[in-house]
């Protein structure tokens, strides 16, 4: 099944999205978690679309998760994005399980018992990301390992039932790991209610605290080098990630493209008497817009297509990655200013859809890869390493 003959219509139906929709502006107004919109997409069975059909999910690969997340995105992007952190487990254990590797069995099963995974891995400060981690992974007799640390942007950080981490276990100086693993909300656990943002409000995406928190041997799933790792769990997670964070931002920008188009075809000038989709100037907007947003699905399908067929990129995986949501937030921020110019004034008024999404989208430069890691990978591939 390609994105081309997929129907997303079955997984996302119109009447829901369009309750999502109705939601999203006093979701972000009040601040909250979107617990509604949860449980709608529960009751759907969306949060395990990415789980195989044996294991009591929809079979369904990233090249079509891809598209149902820019569809979500349109309605509601923090919901999206929070939505965005357990669908990232969920195709990191397809990734993993159809490279031969099935570690992460109990998270499908899991996702179809309806558990809620969250993704733990960003610290502040920490711009190693999957690389490195300030947070300390300490070995347990069992097996387990004890986490304390902070992590940053947890999204879904209300209702996670299991947290997916990583942590740096330094009890062989000469060989620190990496160490990836699951733990349970405990009491270990402190979740600071400190998500006030200019957007994305609904996602909650709050600071986590880990106070020697243990994740049960049968629980820890990988154990690497620190640094750049062709492992896996790391091509798993930075390959759904930024797959998922493209489709999000990608979709924000076909809500503002349509909101603009609707609203130039409504709005009439007086001077010309016409509508403003008559207007040049406002029809070349239009017209830019579109032409920078129509390359985006295509190249979201085109990798998300080869990660599912196990393609072999070679050393261009990650320029190719990171670049692929790097220009998805670019382009969606270039789409959104413009929408809100053609608009106009009334897109200023925070009651207006499109203020909203100019909040949202600023989120994006925020994830990994920043703009920064994107073109230092672009020139690694292209130029080679920076010489000592």
């Amino acid at each position: 099944m390609t994105s081309a003959t997929f129907d997303p219509t079955l997984y996302l139906p119109d009447d829901l999205l369009e309750r999502i929709r109705s939601r999203a502006a006093q979701v972000d107004a009040d601040n909250v978690f979107p617990e509604q919109d949860l449980a709608e997409l529960h009751e759907a069975g969306y949060l395990r679309i990415l789980v195989p059909t044996d294991r009591g999910g929809f079979g369904l690969g990233l090249e079509q998760a891809a598209v149902l997340q820019q569809r979500l995105a349109s309605a509601a992007p923090a919901t999206a994005l929070s939505i965005n952190m357990h669908l990232v487990w969920t195709g990191v254990a397809k990734v993993m399980q159809d490279r031969g590797i099935d570690d992460l069995a109990f998270v499908q099963t899991g996702a179809a018992a309806g558990d809620v995974f969250a993704f733990g891995i960003s610290e502040a400060g920490n711009d190693l990301v999957l690389f490195g981690s300030d947070t300390q992974a300490v070995p347990q007799a069992d097996g387990g390992y004890a986490f304390t640390g902070t992590k940053i942007f947890t999204s879904l950080a209300p209702v996670w039932n299991h947290l997916g981490l990583h942590g740096l276990d330094t009890s062989d100086p000469d060989d620190p790991k990496l160490v990836y693993a699951f733990v349970p909300r405990t009491e270990q656990v402190v979740t600071r209610d400190d998500w006030d943002t200019l957007g994305m409000r609904g996602s909650q995406s709050r600071t986590t605290e880990l106070h020697g928190v243990v994740a049960p041997a049968d629980r820890v799933v990988r154990s690497v080098a620190p640094g750049p790792n062709p492992d896996p769990i790391v091509f798993g997670i930075f390959s759904v990630f930024e797959v998922l964070l493209a489709s999000v931002y990608t979709g924000i920008a076909r809500r503002a493209l349509d909101l603009a188009v609707a609203t130039v075809q409504a709005r009439r000038s007086k001077k010309s008497g016409t509508t403003y989709s008559q207007d040049p100037d406002i029809r070349w907007r239009i017209a830019d817009m579109a032409l920078a947003y129509d390359a985006l699905p295509m190249q979201i399908a085109t990798i998300a297509h080869d990660v599912d067929a196990v393609a072999d990129r070679g050393a261009s995986w990650f320029f190719s990655l990171s670049g692929l949501k790097h220009r998805a937030v670019v382009m969606s921020k270039h789409v959104v200013d413009d929408a809100m110019l053609v608009a106009g004034g009334s897109s200023y008024f925070t009651r207006n859809e499109l203020s909203r999404l100019y909040r949202d989208v600023l989120a994006g430069m925020f994830h990994p890869s920043d703009p920064e890691s994107a073109h230092a990978t672009a020139a690694a591939l292209w130029l080679g390493p920076i010489q000592a």
